[in-house]
């Protein structure tokens, strides 16, 4: 009965909603149609490229190598032009070269700028808004030189990791210390674990279905599965013992002497009578001389080979 009284209550509540539903489309369609007329009369507005050129040639000239220009031949010559990011320049020409009358983004704001880029760019980097380089006010061209890069890869204005290093000064001596991923010497990037435009993750870390995937791509003899899991790997990552920028200790270990390491977890075991070794027991055989299978293990529980 109550199940009866329910289904016809929701029957009353159709027409409501199928009338809600064609009002919100209605109002979805007119705003796409306003959008759509904005973008005819601008580019009706449009004089061209070519036009832009006849005063700024030397911009013009660079931009020929530029990724940009290359959009601009698609869809037939409807790409990317300069009118695409500067707006139309109809007035700008007819104004004499008035420059109130083009959008100038070396005068906008960061947040204005990177609204311009986005207009293209947003479905690539949907997470920029929410990262730390937005919120700190570095926005698309604290990177990237629209015109003309210094380097082949994204126009980027620098090649990493000086480009990042600019900024972040505080984890540029870790690249030279004893044990470190080899970013200075060009075989690992800073993009290849960060994703600068922003993730869900501290530090721009990339995210992924097994978060460890970011160290564990590299380093596959540590991936798994195993049928007897590390806790800590599955609950801290690769970061509750490793660190992942450069350490003074081999493996990128955060402390120095593993017993120790271990014991941060483990002080109970260090005490126990089968391993014979009191609670400080850095000085002691080192855990991993018998505890070999430390990532993970499908033979053994206790991680022995």
């Amino acid at each position: 009965m109550k199940r009866f009284v329910f289904c016809m209550a929701l029957i009353a509540l159709l027409p409501g909603l199928s009338k809600a539903g064609f009002v919100y489309a209605a109002s979805g369609n007119k705003q796409a149609a306003v959008a759509t007329k904005a973008s005819a009369q601008d580019q009706a507005d449009f004089v061209g490229s070519d036009v832009c050129a006849t005063c700024h040639a030397e911009v013009a000239k660079k931009f020929e190598s530029n990724p940009h220009s290359k959009l601009a031949l698609t869809h037939g010559g409807q790409g990317a032009t300069c009118e695409s990011c500067h707006g139309s320049g109809k007035a700008h020409v007819e104004g004499g070269g008035d420059v109130t009358k083009i959008k100038q983004l070396a005068k906008m704001t960061t947040k204005q700028q990177d609204e311009t880029c986005l207009g293209c760019h947003a479905g690539a980097h949907p997470n920029f808004e929410r990262s730390p380089h937005a919120k700190g006010g570095v926005g698309c061209t604290g990177c990237h030189s629209v015109h003309a890069g210094n380097t082949e890869e994204k126009l980027l204005k620098a090649s990493q990791p000086k480009l990042c290093y600019e900024c972040h000064t505080d984890v540029k001596p870790q690249f030279s210390m004893p044990f470190h991923h080899k970013v200075n010497e060009g075989l690992v990037k800073c993009t290849d674990c960060h994703d600068a435009h922003g993730t869900f993750n501290a530090n721009n870390v990339r995210s992924t279905a097994d978060q460890n995937m970011i160290c564990t791509k590299c380093h596959a003899e540590t991936r798994g599965p195993w049928v007897f899991e590390h806790a800590v790997v599955k609950g801290e990552g690769c970061t509750g013992c490793h660190t992942p920028h450069g350490s003074q200790n081999p493996r990128l270990l955060n402390v120095a002497n593993i017993n120790q390491l271990c014991n941060q977890c483990h002080s109970p075991v260090a005490a126990d009578t089968v391993h014979g070794m009191s609670a400080g027991s850095a000085d002691r055989p080192v855990c991993i001389t018998c505890h070999t299978m430390i990532h993970g293990s499908n033979v053994n529980p206790a991680f022995i080979r």
